[in-house]
C-alpha cells in the first residue's frame, strides 16, 4: 500500500470514531460542531459557501450568492449603526427537497447556533475578525430576528396599524396648508350691552379718581360699589350701588348708600332694605345718606316684633302711622346733626326709600315708606308698572307726643329735635312721606331704586326694555349678572344708581 492510501485509511478511521459506522453523528461529537477541515485551535472562520457539515449529504451548492455588494452590506451591518447597510438579498435558486436520509445531517447543530440571525450570504470579508456577540449592534426593529425558511426572502416587519376606534391623526404643513375645519360647536354668547342709544355716554365706563381721604376720618372713606344679596322664605333679594360716571370721573365719594339688614329669626325675622341719596353739589353729602339708613334701620329694629305681626295681620292704617313716626324721628336727627356741624339743614338731607319684608313664606306682604326722589316698579310678564305713590301729605308732621329718647341722648324731647332757636324753622321733612303695601305674586320682581336708575327706567324705553328681558328670566340671576344689569349706561344719565329687586317664588 502507498503512504497516500495509508494517509487515507487513517482518515477513514478518525471519521468512523468521530461519526459512526453510517455517518450519522452517533459519536462523541454528534452535532456537527464543525467541518472535517476545521483544526482545534485554527481560529479562522470558514469562507461564504464552504461547507458547514462534514457528511456525505453537505456536498449541495451554497444556498446564498457571494457577491460584493452583499460582502459590503455585511461589513455595514457590522460595524455601523442599526439598520445601516439592510437589504433584502435576491432570493436564492430553488433547492432539491432533502430525502428522509438526509434530513439528520442537514440539521443546524444546536450548540453552534449564530449569536445574530443573518441572511445568507451575508458572511465577513476575508481576514476580518469576527465581533462577539455581545459587542454587536442589535438589529433593527423592523429587520425579522428569526431565522428565514429556505427560498423565502426576509421582509420588513410593519408594525400594525392602530385600531379602527383610535384614528391616525393627520397634519398637514408647509405654505398654503391650513387647519381642518372644527366640529360645529355652541354659538358664542352675544357680547354684553354697555349703553343704550346712538352713541356712548361722555364718560369712561371704568372709575378713573379715587375720592380724596383725610388721615384722621378713613372709617368715612365709601367704596366705590357695594353688592348685597340673600334668600328667604319665597323671596330672593339683589341689591346693588355704585358710583355714577360722572363721580368716578371727577373723583367724588358716592352719595348714594345702601343697608339691607335682618331682624329677628324664623317666621317672625324682618328685613330691611334702605337706599338714601344725599343732596348733590353739598360737602357731606354721603354722611348724610349713611345716616339717614343707619337711623331709620335702628328704629325699626327696636320696633321689629310688632311690624311683622303688622305686616302679616295686613294692618296698614298702623303701619303707615308707625313707620311715619320712626321716619320723621329719623330726619329729625339729620337736622340735629347738621346744627352740630354748623350746616344748613336743608343741605344735611338725603332721601330716603325702603323695603320692609316679612321672612315668613306665607306672606307676601311687602311694604314700602319713604321720603323723597327715587323709584319703585313691579316687573310682571316682562312688563314695567310704576307703583312709586302719589304723594298725600304736604305739610310737616306733628312732633311725636310721646317720643322714644334716643340712647346716646337721653336729654332730647320732641321728635328727636335739640330745644333752641332755629328748631321750628325748617319742616321735619324736606318732602311728604309716601307709603304702599302690595301683594306680591309668584314670578314678580318688585324693583326700589335711587333716582340715579328711575330716571332712565322711566326717560328711555329701550332701558327699560333691556333691564326687562335680563330680569324676567326662570330663575333669578346671581350677584354678579344683576349688577352687570344694574350698571347699563345711558347717555345723559351719570348719577350714582342703587337698585333693590326682590323676585318672588
Amino acid at each position: 500500500m502507498s503512504e497516500q492510501g495509508a494517509r487515507r485509511g487513517q482518515e477513514d478511521d478518525w471519521w468512523r470514531q468521530l461519526y459512526g459506522e453510517d455517518g450519522t453523528g452517533d459519536g462523541p461529537g454528534a452535532g456537527g460542531g464543525g467541518a472535517a477541515g476545521d483544526a482545534p485551535g485554527s481560529g479562522a472562520a470558514p469562507a461564504a459557501g464552504a461547507r458547514t457539515g462534514a457528511g456525505p449529504a453537505d456536498a449541495g451548492p451554497a444556498e446564498a450568492s457571494d457577491t460584493l455588494d452583499e460582502r459590503v452590506a455585511s461589513v455595514l451591518r457590522t460595524v455601523g449603526p442599526p439598520g445601516w447597510g439592510y437589504r433584502p438579498p435576491p432570493p436564492p435558486p430553488p433547492q432539491p427537497q432533502p430525502t428522509p436520509a438526509d434530513a439528520p445531517d442537514r440539521a443546524a447543530p444546536a450548540g453552534d447556533a449564530p449569536d445574530r440571525a443573518t441572511p445568507a450570504g451575508d458572511a465577513p470579508l476575508e481576514g476580518t475578525p469576527s465581533r462577539p456577540a455581545s459587542e454587536r449592534p442589535a438589529p433593527p426593529e423592523d429587520t425579522p430576528t428569526g431565522p428565514v425558511p429556505p427560498g423565502e426572502p426576509p421582509t420588513r416587519r410593519v408594525p400594525p396599524p392602530p385600531p379602527p376606534s383610535e384614528p391616525i391623526p393627520l397634519q398637514a404643513t408647509g405654505p398654503g396648508t391650513r387647519q381642518r375645519d372644527a366640529a360645529p360647536s355652541a354659538p358664542p354668547p352675544a357680547p354684553a350691552v354697555s349703553y343704550i342709544g346712538d352713541r356712548p355716554p361722555t364718560y369712561e365706563a371704568e372709575p378713573a379718581a379715587l375720592p380724596a381721604a383725610d388721615p384722621a376720618a378713613l372709617d368715612e372713606l365709601v367704596p366705590d360699589t357695594a353688592l348685597e344679596g340673600a334668600q328667604y322664605g319665597s323671596l330672593t333679594l339683589r341689591a346693588a350701588s355704585q358710583r355714577g360716571d360722572s363721580a368716578r370721573y371727577r373723583g367724588e365719594v358716592r352719595r348714594d348708600a345702601l343697608l339691607t339688614a335682618r331682624f329677628g329669626t324664623g317666621r317672625n325675622a324682618l328685613i330691611l332694605v334702605a337706599v338714601a341719596t344725599g343732596r348733590p353739589a353739598v360737602g357731606g353729602a354721603h354722611r348724610a345718606a349713611r345716616d339717614a339708613c343707619g337711623w331709620i334701620g335702628g328704629a325699626v329694629g327696636r320696633g321689629g316684633t310688632q311690624l311683622a305681626e303688622d305686616i302679616r295681620a295686613d294692618r296698614r292704617g298702623e303701619l303707615k302711622a308707625g313707620l311715619q313716626r320712626l321716619t320723621d324721628r329719623s330726619y329729625g336727627k339729620l337736622r340735629a346733626r347738621a346744627l352740630e356741624r354748623g350746616a344748613p339743614p336743608e343741605q344735611y338731607t338725603a332721601a330716603l326709600r325702603c323695603l320692609l319684608l316679612p321672612a315668613d313664606p306665607d306672606c307676601r306682604t311687602r311694604v314700602f315708606f319713604g321720603v323723597g326722589a327715587g323709584g319703585l316698579f313691579r316687573l310682571r310678564d316682562g312688563a314695567w308698572t310704576d307703583l312709586d305713590p302719589v304723594a298725600t301729605d304736604h305739610g310737616a308732621a306733628a312732633p311725636d307726643p310721646a317720643p322714644d329718647p334716643a340712647p346716646d341722648d337721653p336729654a332730647r324731647t320732641g321728635p328727636g329735635l335739640p330745644p333752641g332757636p332755629g328748631a321750628a324753622e325748617y319742616p321735619v321733612r324736606p318732602e311728604p312721606f309716601l307709603f304702599h303695601a302690595a301683594f306680591a305674586r309668584p314670578g314678580d320682581a318688585l324693583l326700589l331704586c335711587s333716582a340715579g336708575l328711575a330716571e332712565p327706567l322711566r326717560q328711555e324705553p329701550a332701558f327699560a326694555g333691556h333691564l326687562a328681558d335680563r330680569w324676567s328670566t326662570p330663575e333669578p340671576p346671581g350677584l354678579v349678572p344683576f349688577l352687570a344689569t344694574a350698571q347699563l349706561r345711558a347717555k345723559g344719565h351719570a348719577r350714582d344708581r342703587t337698585a333693590v329687586a326682590v323676585w318672588e317664588a
